[in-house]
């Protein structure tokens, strides 16, 4: 099926706009929801909108929205309040610095979506800024979903992809986590050189789609055992194994990495007559 634009405006590098469309590159279909029951009766709960002061339901056109400025004080925010303060970035995405791709910490990086230019006209733009771009990351803002983003932009295949990104001050700093004022600032040379060891036996190119959600396909097993009437006895959790010592626990990783790759390939015997028959077809 066919992806479907979620946003239509502009994206804007110095005095060039580029008619585009953006499309969400991640989807949610791959997730298996739940919905939450009444386990007596299984009717599905109604999630009820409930002023505990006036003790009565609310509908929609009796709620407003408003901003706690104290404790059990509020300014009522209308949307004409919303309104006055509509930035230009609601139609363009506007680039208004450039940096090596790499140049974006992933911690910053919130949602991932596509751009493709809106009509045949806007294509050679397109494209020629897209390749312009190689090596490079844009950097600008977006309203979305009824607030203000920072984006980042940078070619991706044929086309390009957009990150929404935190602002800084969303981003926690890492002094906030206590625990981490016990990790020693320095370790053994060679606690480090077997930890690299050790690693180094898993270095692989990388194929995010060899990766499967094994915990997903689990779920959907039982699900479609149920469904069926079927009883699936669930496999026993191992417990994890208490690490008394580093180096032993490093030293048993490499050896029984070594000992897997010594492992003879099996060979697989031809079945009686199958070479017979190749030559006769031959």
């Amino acid at each position: 099926m066919a992806a479907r634009a979620t946003w239509k405006g502009f994206l804007k590098i110095s005095l060039v706009n580029i008619p585009i469309k953006v499309f969400p590159a991640t989807e949610s279909s791959g997730t298996i929801s739940f919905n939450q029951l009444h386990g007596e009766c299984q009717t599905r709960i109604q999630q009820k909108r409930w002023c505990p002061s006036c003790n009565r339901e609310v509908p929609n056109s009796e709620i407003v929205k408003g901003y706690e400025f104290e404790k059990g004080r509020y300014v009522i925010m209308s949307d004409e309040d919303f309104d006055k303060v509509r930035p230009e970035s609601t139609r363009v995405i506007d680039l208004v610095q450039f940096a090596d791709d790499s140049s974006i910490d992933p911690m910053y990086v919130d949602r991932t979506y596509y751009l493709a230019p809106d009509g045949a006209m806007a294509a050679d733009a397109f494209a020629v800024m897209r390749d312009g771009m190689k090596g490079k990351v844009g950097v600008g803002k977006l309203a979305l979903y009824g607030r203000e983003y920072l984006v980042a932009v940078k070619p991706h295949d044929r086309g390009i992809v957009m990150y929404t990104l935190h602002h800084a001050a969303e981003i926690r700093s890492i002094d906030a986590v206590e625990e981490l004022s016990a990790v020693p600032a320095k370790v053994k040379p060679e606690e480090i050189k077997l930890a690299k060891q050790v690693i180094e036996t898993f270095e692989g190119p990388l194929n995010l789609a060899d990766y499967k959600d094994e915990y997903r396909e689990g779920l959907q097993r039982i699900i479609d055992a149920k469904i069926a009437g079927e009883e699936i006895v669930a496999t026993a959790a191992e417990a994890p194994p208490r690490v008394v010592n580093l180096m032993e626990a490093l030293k048993k990783s490499l050896d029984s990495v070594s000992a897997t790759k010594k492992k003879p390939a099996k060979v697989v015997a031809a079945k009686p007559g199958a070479t017979v028959a190749k030559r006769k077809r031959a």
